[in-house]
């Protein structure tokens, strides 16, 4: 899994994660960006961060979209600033996600929920609310020691096959197993699949959610292409994999976290549960899209040049003014959006609500992150551009007083807005 790393950094891509085919055009090239999380401290602001490359691969086999170069993961995730219960709506989401999946699927009472990447498992706690036995994975060893002493039972590791096999034999088959914003960041994902197939119980399933390729073209989503995300995934080449698989996509469905996202589940091939009619609707309506043709993804480089010339009109306008220009939300996104528009020299500090954010800098930009507190003060600056944009609607309600006292929010995506 980790040994095709050229000076244990980052190899390119040569044959499709998905149907291993050879059969990749590169569709287009980002300017090279540091690590989307790699935050650092006052103390290392002297040292360049390496930058990697970052481009779009079309599989003209399969029609899956990837990057076109894969960085070693222990630098990405081994420890990880991400914290998916900062968000009060994400911590609201993964409560309704447990209710979905109880109310759709009925897992057996106390049995086994594992949760791959599950952060500081904001998930799995609702589930052991509910008295099933749960068990999470997490590469983040920050993450896994907060996880563990919440009472969250989980192992610091990546999952693999190898580690299936060790978890089926300590803790037995798992009635359900998730993962969240994950199957997005995983190479070998054939490995991983066939791990998830042996945790499973024979009436078990798996449920996924990911950043959907689709609202990523409609939208413009581009700034969510960065290296943790090495797959912008669609129905189509998926329900190919998972059959080759030995599994069988069920249901599907799609969400509005992350700008847009979908909801996959599948059991074993032959599994007991039919197979919704969600399925059929979503792959007609992505053949309808032409999503398994590389014409929508050509069309994001277009899009991507119209809002680079309208935002950096903008901010050229605001500093022309005189006028203050700072950041809310430091998301991994943003450092795309930072480096592909060259806005990092344009904003004197980023707001974010992450406690373990605070007080670093950006990655390579080194724009300081600091807390909310800067907004109580009489005089603030007059424009911030939310960067986190997919909680743009609860962040400016957090911050109506900063309207108030003048301010201007302005939302880059998924429409350039100024309010």
């Amino acid at each position: 899994m980790l040994n095709n790393f050229t000076d244990n950094k980052f190899f390119k891509k040569e044959k499709c994660r998905l149907c291993l085919s050879s059969d990749l055009e590169l569709v287009s090239e980002f300017k090279s960006t540091p690590l989307a999380n790699d935050f650092v401290p006052s103390s290392l602001l002297d040292i360049n961060q390496p930058l990697y490359p970052l481009g779009i691969l079309f599989c003209e086999s399969c029609s899956h979209v990837q990057l076109s170069h894969v960085v070693n993961p222990k630098l990405m995730f081994e420890h990880y600033v991400y914290v998916s219960s900062t968000s009060q709506s994400f911590v609201n989401h993964f409560k309704n996600y447990e209710i979905s999946i109880l109310e759709k699927y009925s897992p057996a009472p106390n049995s086994l929920i594992v949760d791959i990447g599950s952060n500081d498992g904001v998930l799995l706690n609702f589930f052991k609310e509910d008295g099933f036995k749960v068990l999470g994975v997490d590469p983040a060893t920050n993450l896994a020691v907060e996880a563990n002493n919440n009472g969250i039972e989980t192992i610091n590791s990546f999952f693999t096959y190898e580690l299936s096999d060790k978890l089926t034999r300590d803790y037995g088959k798992a009635s359900v197993v998730v993962a969240n914003n994950v199957f997005a960041h995983i190479d070998d994902l054939h490995d991983v699949t066939k791990g998830i197939s042996k945790l499973l119980a024979d009436d078990g399933i798996f449920v996924f959610e990911v950043s959907y390729l689709k609202q990523v073209i409609a939208n413009n989503l581009f700034d969510t292409i960065y290296h943790e995300h090495l797959s912008y995934h669609t129905l189509i080449p998926l329900l190919t994999f998972f059959d080759n698989n030995d599994m069988t996509i069920i249901d599907c469905e799609e969400v509005d976290t992350h700008g847009g996202s979908i909801r996959v589940v599948v059991q074993k091939k032959n599994g007991p549960k039919p197979v919704n009619d969600s399925v059929r609707n979503l792959i007609n309506m992505e053949l309808k899209l032409g999503l398994n043709t590389i014409d929508p993804i050509l069309s994001l480089s277009n899009k991507i040049k119209e809002l680079n010339e309208k935002l950096n009109s903008l901010v050229h306008d605001i500093k022309n003014e005189g006028l203050q220009l700072i950041g809310y939300g430091a998301p991994a996104k943003a450092t795309t959006l930072l480096y592909e528009f060259e806005l990092s020299d344009q904003i004197d500090y980023i707001i974010d609500d992450n406690p373990l954010k605070q007080g670093l800098y950006t990655p390579g930009s080194h724009i300081p992150v600091v807390n909310a507190d800067v907004l109580r003060q009489e005089i603030v600056p007059e424009y911030m551009i939310i960067l986190a944009w997919n909680f743009a609607e609860q962040i400016m309600e957090n911050n109506d007083n900063y309207l108030k006292k003048g301010g201007h929010f302005i939302l880059p995506l998924p429409d350039l807005q100024v309010y």
